[in-house]
């Protein structure tokens, strides 16, 4: 038995339990998309799969939408791949363990895949649904939506009619987005240079934990302490207090997209600093956690010492780049919209750190919803690249997105919310990227809304599904394409 089997409506949550089975993580979705060509096999659907593993599904119109516009529904494969330090968990063989508690579906330890596993099941209950009322269906399911929305890049569209398009990859009920931010990737890499240890220096592990990290676009204006930019501080607080110290390496984040938790530092000391420097880092703990006390709910620096034998570490210029880079890249809420009240406009977000055999690499999510704010922020970063003697690299260029004005599907939506949860519905915008963008240019004639169930905490281990949310959802959707008569919308 299913751990979700009790929840029912209409094969929902048996569709997100099954491809929580299936690794799917970006760059990891081969076997879901099998796993969708096999679905439609066996449901005599029309479906294609392409070499970036994007799936098309076409299901006919039911009797009396015949000449109705087809609708494309819309949702992305992949998931982010976030887990706690100490969570045993393999995402590229093992299945998502998820839990119920309370109104969430939440998973132990590890992301939950709601983003955007949700859209897929949502769509395969369509597909699969036998007494559905709804024009013709054209269900698209792109790949790499996180790390750069490289499946619908490669999409080809030329097969899909539709006049309409449903994106599922929204994350709070009843806000009908209609609006996105562009975005863009950038990494610095800086060249690491390595000398012999200096003799009698010990190695030791410094480590920050207990943020709660979040979503770089949707959570970047909650305040949220990023690890990697705290690490930078700690760096900077022990060369500044006169406790000379050795840089072996640093690494914090496994997505550019996700706000950094935790980080780790090692590096090498003479054994008669080490307590003034667990000392200094104590102090510093607790004026981090005073920072952001209302912000996290924990801030954890430890310090602990190393076995291993250590013989070299970076040159002392490889090191003051290293913080320099660190304190300066930056991170969080660059300029607020003056259009739209309390939306971001601007956003940066040093997502990753990682020492590699022969250079460290800083990776950025630059969002912008103005091209011109988004190129001075990238601007900016590859000037504190250039004076800390790195060099960058930009990629996953991605613009931002404003649906056409006067929408009748966002009129329908707003109508049949209304009718179907007596709630009444607002139409938002948000500072993150959503795969309309790339839509827009591909189908420029496309009347499109981004819609879904309420998400929290989305890209960390505490990302949990509302249930009473998802049913209301399936229900809105269901009503809103019985209503898409011919000549109604």
């Amino acid at each position: 038995m299913g751990v979700l089997d009790t929840l029912g409506t209409d094969q929902v949550f048996y569709y997100f339990e099954e491809i929580s089975k299936i690794p799917h993580g970006s760059g990891n979705e081969a076997a879901l998309a099998e796993y969708l060509m096999n679905f439609a096999r066996q449901h005599g659907l029309i479906a294609r799969k392409d070499d970036a593993n994007n799936v098309i599904i076409k299901k006919s119109a039911s009797k009396g939408y015949e000449s109705a516009s087809a609708v494309i529904l819309q949702g992305h494969l992949d998931m982010v791949c976030e887990k706690n330090a100490d969570t045993i968990h393999d995402f590229t063989k093992d299945a998502i363990p998820l839990q119920i508690d309370g109104d969430f579906i939440t998973a132990k330890g590890t992301t939950l895949g709601g983003d955007d596993g949700i859209a897929v099941a949502y769509m395969m209950a369509l597909l699969a649904h036998p007494t559905l009322e709804h024009p013709a269906l054209e269900c698209v399911f792109t790949t790499d939506e996180e790390t750069g929305m490289e499946g619908v890049r490669a999409l080809d569209t030329s097969d899909l009619t539709g006049k309409y398009l449903l994106n599922l990859d929204s994350e709070e009920e009843g806000k009908f987005l209609i609006s996105s931010s562009g975005g863009r990737r950038l990494k610095v890499s800086l060249a690491a240079n390595r000398m012999p240890k200096p003799e009698q220096e010990t190695g030791f592990l410094l480590r920050i934990s207990g943020l709660l990290g979040g979503h770089s676009g949707s959570d970047i204006d909650l305040g949220r302490a990023s690890a990697n930019k705290l690490m930078g501080r700690l760096l900077y607080a022990l060369s500044s207090a006169n406790l000379p110290f050795s840089l072996v390496s640093v690494d914090g984040g496994m997505f550019d997209n996700a706000i950094c938790r935790e980080a780790n530092a090692v590096l090498t000391i003479q054994p008669s600093d080490a307590e003034k420097a667990e000392q200094l880092l104590h102090q510093l703990q607790k004026t981090m956690y005073a920072e952001y006390r209302h912000a996290e709910t924990d801030i954890l620096i430890t310090w602990e010492p190393l076995r291993e034998e250590i013989t070299n570490v970076f040159t002392t210029e490889t090191k003051e780049n290293i913080i320099s880079l660190l304190l300066l890249l930056p991170y969080g809420v660059e300029s607020m919209s003056l259009a739209i009240p309390n939306l971001v406009e601007c956003s940066s977000n040093l997502g990753i750190v990682s020492t590699k055999a022969d250079e460290i690499i800083f990776e950025n999510a630059v969002r912008s919803a103005v091209d011109s704010r988004k190129e001075a922020l990238c601007a900016k970063i590859e000037r504190i690249a250039q004076l800390c003697h790195a060099k960058t690299e930009s990629f996953g260029d991605y613009p931002g997105w404003i649906n056409k004005e006067n929408s009748a599907l966002l009129a329908l939506l707003q109508a049949t919310y209304q009718d179907v949860t007596q709630k009444e519905p607002m139409s938002t915008a948000i500072h993150a990227g959503v795969e309309c963008s790339l839509f827009a240019v591909k189908m420029p004639d496309l009347d499109m809304i981004s819609l879904g169930p309420d998400l929290f905490d989305v890209h960390t281990p505490q990302e949990r599904l509302s249930i009473s949310s998802t049913i209301r959802v399936w229900e809105v959707l269901k009503e809103t394409l019985r209503r898409m008569k011919p000549h109604q919308v």
